[in-house]
């Protein structure tokens, strides 16, 4: 029997049983959609990251505590170590030791509570000097910001995010008023502007000197890190191992594997946000593609049904000459039907779904989340769909070319 006459047969058994094969696909259209969309969401996240880091500029650097690793959860929990400390950002400023140092900028934050009169805000506290706000371009939308004379003189100011602005004050001017954080007093002297994303929410942040933050607030004697701007790109190598070697000497560390710090370049930066991203990412659809393997045992359920159901029609059709070919092929073609059906539905309902998200984050978030269509998991998607038609689809299909068209054509 020609491959036409086989398809157009599979079909028209499809056709008879509309409402079941919609069904039986959509285990697969909800498989192929999560997954479209966890890749589409995670590659979203991962340009916006990448575009953020970017946005620091190529002469930035950062030093963190804690031992140089590619674990990503040793990675976030050094940021709490001690290894930085006073003694390192006054070694680091001399120019005999770093020479290409165009600017060093401290960093200490925590999370806690903002109080203002009865009102209360969960938020994060940065302490920082004034070099933040050239280092980021941020103007004030409202007020000034704090100054070098502020950051020597443990000055009790900070400049506060819209987000925490709008929690504490509503439509309140915030400027000259007072807010506490762990009993102590801060005045506002300038609110930031509108400014969110995934590496830093300045929104639900307020700044401080960090010698106020360190002393006041925190009570700690260490630094979370030092972001440094070099005065030529061309120095990026040779800075970073003048800051090696000054930190070294500050801390008496002769074999560099036991170091308690890691500098990290941009390229670096870059190169950790996109590895964690793509594991996660595929983590994810991998947990999406459960569901992948549920259609599948769908589908080998209602075939097996349709067998059952079209006894009849297999043993006539084999007493008319169809061939046990023939008849697996019509029922193998029935489950790749459906599944590339529900691949293509899931891949248009995924990509719909994901630029429906990327305009809701983009708005929630305040910044531009860029829409990716995901080629290959798309591919993947089709690729995955043929095969599950074939895997789930093939043992019903065999027993159905294996019935007797005798014993079939005496089925009730």
């Amino acid at each position: 029997m020609k491959i036409t006459n086989t398809i157009k047969i599979s079909l028209a058994g499809l056709k008879a049983n509309k409402l079941r094969s919609a069904l039986t696909i959509l285990g697969i259209v909800i498989g192929i959609t999560s997954i479209i969309l966890v890749v589409s969401i995670g590659n979203g996240a991962q340009s916006l990251i990448l575009g953020e880091i970017q946005s620091m500029g190529s002469k930035t650097l950062t030093i963190q505590p804690g031992k140089p690793s590619s674990n990503f959860r040793e990675s976030m929990t050094s940021f709490f170590q001690q290894s930085l400390k006073e003694k390192d950002l006054v070694e680091l400023q001399k120019k005999n030791n770093v020479p290409h140092l165009d600017s060093i900028m401290p960093i200490v934050f925590t999370s806690d509570d903002i109080t203002y009169e009865n009102e209360s805000y969960s938020g994060t506290i940065i302490g920082t000097s004034e070099k933040i706000f050239d280092f980021y371009n941020i103007k004030p939308a409202e007020g000034d910001f704090f100054t070098e004379y502020d950051v020597k003189d443990k000055t009790d100011v900070c400049v506060i995010g819209v987000t925490v602005k709008d929690k504490l004050f509503g439509a309140s001017d915030p400027v000259g008023q007072k807010i506490r954080i762990k009993n102590k007093a801060l005045r506002i002297i300038g609110v930031l502007p509108d400014k969110s994303g995934l590496t830093m929410n300045y929104n639900e942040s307020v700044i401080a000197p960090y010698t106020t933050v360190m002393d006041y607030i925190l009570g700690q004697k260490y630094y979370n890190e030092f972001v440094i701007q070099v005065d030529n790109e061309q120095y990026i190598d040779q800075t970073v191992e003048d800051i090696k070697t000054t930190i070294r000497n500050s801390h008496d560390i002769t074999d560099p594997d036991e170091d308690d710090f890691k500098v990290m370049t941009q390229k670096d930066l870059m190169s950790t946000v996109s590895t964690v991203t793509t594991v996660m990412t595929l983590f994810l659809a991998m947990v999406a593609a459960i569901s992948l393997l549920v259609g599948g045992v769908g589908i080998m359920n209602v075939m097996f049904i349709s067998v059952t159901e079209r006894t009849k029609e297999i043993g006539l059709r084999k007493a008319l000459g169809a061939t046990n070919s023939d008849i697996l092929n019509q029922f193998l073609f029935e489950a790749i039907y459906l599944t590339m059906v529900g691949g293509i539905l899931g891949i248009f309902f995924g990509s719909l779904f994901s630029y429906l998200t990327a305009i809701g984050l983009s708005s929630a978030l305040s910044n531009e989340w860029v829409f990716t269509f995901p080629y290959t998991a798309a591919l993947g998607g089709i690729l995955t769909s043929v095969v599950i038609g074939i895997v789930f689809g093939i043992y019903p299909a065999y027993s159905a070319s294996k019935k007797n068209p005798i014993e079939a054509l005496r089925y009730e």
